[in-house]
């Protein structure tokens, strides 16, 4: 935020989803405030698909994979939302593919 933003207002929110036991995630946020009148947010999530999540959509007959293609989707689903229509498609099919025979 500049010496003239006086009044802004910031919200930056970083999430990330560890796909496999070897994935990690480094973050080091920097945020330059340069004016005292300003309001800047940040907050960030990091987790795993659970053991959990897994069962529930499996008992409701999903299969294991079904069930991690509908978590990541969901996952990624207000960046895909944002962009235009095919290249979202193409998004969801490259991480399709991606996930083929990653679980189990």
């Amino acid at each position: 935020m500049g010496h003239n933003s006086q009044g802004s207002k910031a919200h930056v929110q970083c999430d990330g989803l560890m796909m496999d036991p070897e994935s990690r995630s480094d973050t080091w946020p920097d945020i330059q405030i340069q004016n005292p009148h300003v309001t800047v947010a940040h907050e960030a999530v990091v987790g795993k698909i659970s053991d959990e999540q897994l069962f529930y959509l499996q008992s409701r007959g999903l299969t294991e994979e079904e069930s991690a293609a509908m978590i990541v989707n969901g996952f990624i689903e207000p960046v895909t939302k944002e962009l235009p229509m095919e290249y979202a498609i193409e998004l969801n099919r490259l991480i399709q593919l991606e996930m083929v025979g990653s679980i189990g």
